[in-house]
């Protein structure tokens, strides 16, 4: 799995930058943000491998929004692919793996 602790930063491509904030209204930022959360969830996106290898997070903004975020990664920068509100489903996954696993 990915060690977030090797993170050097993150990168976009000039469709994907927009793409969030036109469909979501989620900035690009907010996305980056969900990284900075003690309790991300990261797993790999196995439902869309077709090219490169991609990964979902789900996390917390700064801002207390809780997101779904979908990206690949390039060395050891994480790319984004895209963000948006996490749905009740993907919320309450969260929440209860908070719980199973608390972090300190």
């Amino acid at each position: 799995m990915i060690d977030l602790k090797k993170i050097v930063g993150f990168e976009w491509d000039e469709w994907n930058i927009g793409k969030s904030y036109k469909k979501h209204g989620i900035r690009p930022n907010e996305t980056e943000e969900v990284f900075l959360d003690k309790d991300v969830q990261v797993e790999k996106d196995i439902k869309h491998q077709e090219q490169e290898e991609r990964y979902i997070a789900i996390g917390r903004t700064l801002e207390d929004k809780i997101l779904f975020v979908v990206f690949t990664m390039r060395s050891n920068a994480i790319r984004m692919i895209s963000g948006r509100r996490a749905n009740k489903k993907e919320r309450r996954l969260y929440e209860k793996n908070i719980k199973k696993n608390p972090k300190v």
